[in-house]
């Protein structure tokens, strides 16, 4: 059985965008996932621990046969072959990648939330997933609806990010 299942990607350290283009490459290349659509690329205020440089954030989604375990496994592997190292909570990093939703269900183990449990607070991730799946339902309200109530001046596009991304290989 194969599930729609959405990612949010971020990164500011290095070149988030070789990053990303290097993450849909490997996902788009496992037999269980297939690429649905990216969203484009957005340039974001820093989260949580603000004195750092700004991120890049998309998101992505994907149909998977993979269950949402290994899903997770798969992204944390995809991290730390990225160069991820977690030394800081909401400090800097080349590399994060968050299953957003899985399927429309639920689950709340040891090590995984889903839906993510800061999504409604998190414009970051509401706009690239608002720009690819608008009518998404997380907790009874619409991606769309959820955007719109955190929204703000500091989450934009960036087109030339977006662009480069689009021109790397495979992508």
């Amino acid at each position: 059985m194969r599930v729609e299942a959405a990612l949010g990607l971020g990164g500011n350290l290095g070149d988030p965008v070789v990053a990303f283009a290097t993450v849909l490459r490997r996902l788009e290349a496992h037999q269980a996932v297939s690429l649905v659509r990216p969203s484009s690329v957005y340039r974001t205020a820093p989260w949580g621990k603000v004195d750092q440089p700004e991120f890049l954030n998309m998101a992505v989604l994907l149909e998977t046969g993979l269950s949402a375990r290994a899903l997770l496994d798969l992204c944390l592997f995809l991290e730390r072959e990225g160069g991820r190292e977690r030394r800081e909570r909401w400090g800097p990093r080349t590399l994060d990648i968050d299953i957003l939703t899985y399927g429309g269900q639920t689950i709340d183990e040891p090590g995984l939330q889903v839906p993510h449990p800061r999504i409604a607070e998190r414009a970051f991730v509401l706009a690239p997933l608002a720009e690819i799946a608008p009518g998404m339902m997380i907790g009874g309200r619409s991606v769309t609806d959820l955007v719109e109530a955190v929204i703000d001046a500091t989450i934009r596009r960036d087109p030339a990010a977006t662009e480069r991304l689009r021109a790397l290989p495979a992508v």
